[in-house]
């Protein structure tokens, strides 16, 4: 079993409705997203990932969050766009993206240098 991981960072503002504190006011953040991927098998070049390939696809999904106001996304409509949703959404995002032979294992959210959340489908 191979686990490959990748990583890049966004930046948006948003704020937690409700929150008794700071957060409650607009503020933002330089998210660093982690993702791991696992893989049973390598190809005929003996890679079990392109990280190119991976890079590609995690980007494209975080430059649709990029320098946005989370608050006011399509993707956090009813809900606010706490960390641990913003990794459940690029999750949910990344797991339709993927080839076949490749499974999203977490996608984790640093919202900052010393805190972050991990999402992960609980194995069936």
């Amino acid at each position: 079993m191979f686990r490959i991981k990748v990583s890049d960072n966004f930046s948006a503002a948003h704020h937690i409705e409700g929150y008794p504190g700071d957060c409650s006011n607009l503020h933002g953040h330089n998210w660093k997203v982690v993702i791991a991927i696992r893989a049973e098998k390598l190809d005929e070049l003996g890679m079990a990932c392109d990280f190119r390939e991976a890079k590609t696809i995690l980007k494209e999904i975080l430059n649709k969050l990029d320098h946005t106001n989370l608050d006011n996304h399509p993707w956090f409509t009813n809900c606010n766009p706490t960390s641990e949703r913003i990794a459940q959404v690029i999750f949910e995002r990344l797991s339709e993206r993927l080839p076949e032979n490749l499974k999203l294992e977490a996608v984790e959210i640093f919202e900052s240098d010393s805190t972050s959340v991990e999402y992960r489908e609980l194995s069936a």
